[in-house]
């Protein structure tokens, strides 16, 4: 008996200390595993997510992390964003950090990341239910808000506006539309169209609003909600010699959006903090994978920007951050 109970705890023992060993292993593998990081879109045209790329890029190097940066050259394809992130599942990396292409469409995978024990930080564009371990970025219904505030310094007044958006399951597109329209709302002079979406193409968001313009030339007012959306109403408008007659308010800061801000064809843009937004995820995620607490929304801020304000020195900073 005693030789048996003996033989029975060496058992129990070994396989206690091969366990641990085990959790030790899978340790030291998590941290030589790279967090992998999911924009929206990796086209080097739109500079939001080439500064917030190096965002990524300083906060990896300052907390001594590998990082792999994949994506999709167009923001509406939703289906090759999801295969994306299961293909990070695969790889088993210490943290994915997501700008989700659509709000409902990409939480089963999330889902799938989260089981797989794998901390999932979103950015930019959040999901449905809130999944994430923290969500960093703007604030953007109340951005949506601030772009009212700006075209009302510009037109006042009963007024039609009109608004060019992005992709329409984006949680950021969902929460700046609302942004606007509530605000219009309390506003009973203002006419708003149906919202164009351009599916994250300049060229698509510059037809659209010619083709818009034609067919309701008393237009006072078009917001465009990020900057592809702005950059191609702005063309449209200066190619139409509407430019200053119109007035436009866009969102972010590529330098074709400060050119056509001193142009007066843009007259007052909502400047996001992408470099921050991407620096902070990377912070988020290496404190979520440490076993930090960490809140679950970040807002990163923003600021509107106008041609009269646009040569102070902060705004200069938001308007020319650092750039590869």
């Amino acid at each position: 008996m005693r030789k048996m109970l003996f033989v029975a705890m060496t058992a129990v023992l070994l396989l206690v200390i091969g366990m641990g060993v085990m959790l030790v292993t899978n340790r030291i593998e998590a941290k030589d595993k790279p967090i992998i990081v999911i924009p929206k879109t990796i086209d080097s045209r739109v500079e939001f997510w080439q500064v917030l790329k190096q965002g990524v890029k300083v906060a990896a190097k300052e907390y001594n992390t590998d990082i792999t940066i994949v994506g999709t050259p167009s923001e509406s394809d939703i289906d090759e964003q999801i295969r994306l992130v299961d293909e990070a599942i695969a790889q088993k990396p210490k943290a994915i950090i997501l700008a989700a292409t659509d709000y409902n469409r990409l939480v089963p995978v999330a889902h799938k990341a989260i089981r797989a024990g794998i901390k999932l930080i979103t950015v930019d564009s959040g999901l449905e239910g809130g999944i994430s371990s923290s969500f960093i970025a703007t604030d953007s219904y109340a951005a949506g808000g601030k772009a009212v505030d700006a075209m009302r310094r510009y037109v006042q007044g009963p007024a039609k506006f009109a608004i060019v958006s992005f992709v329409k399951t984006s949680t950021t597109q969902l929460d700046r539309e609302n942004g606007v329209r509530d605000k219009l709302l309390n506003d009973p002079s203002a006419q708003v169209f149906d919202t164009l979406y351009s599916n994250g193409s300049e060229e698509k968001a510059y037809a659209q609003t010619k083709v818009l313009l034609t067919e309701h030339p008393d237009i006072r007012g078009i917001f465009g909600l990020n900057e592809v959306s702005t950059v191609g109403a702005a063309r449209a408008l200066k190619d139409m010699g509407l430019g200053g007659s119109i007035k436009l308010v866009g969102f972010d800061s590529s330098m074709n959006e400060i050119s056509f801000l001193e142009a007066d064809i843009l007259q007052a843009t909502i400047v996001q903090k992408p470099f921050n937004m991407g620096y902070l995820a990377v912070k988020t995620a290496l404190q979520v994978y440490n076993g930090e607490k960490v809140k679950p929304v970040m807002d990163t801020g923003s600021e509107v920007i106008s041609k009269e304000n646009m040569y102070t020195s902060e705004n200069q900073k938001l308007l020319f951050p650092f750039i590869e």
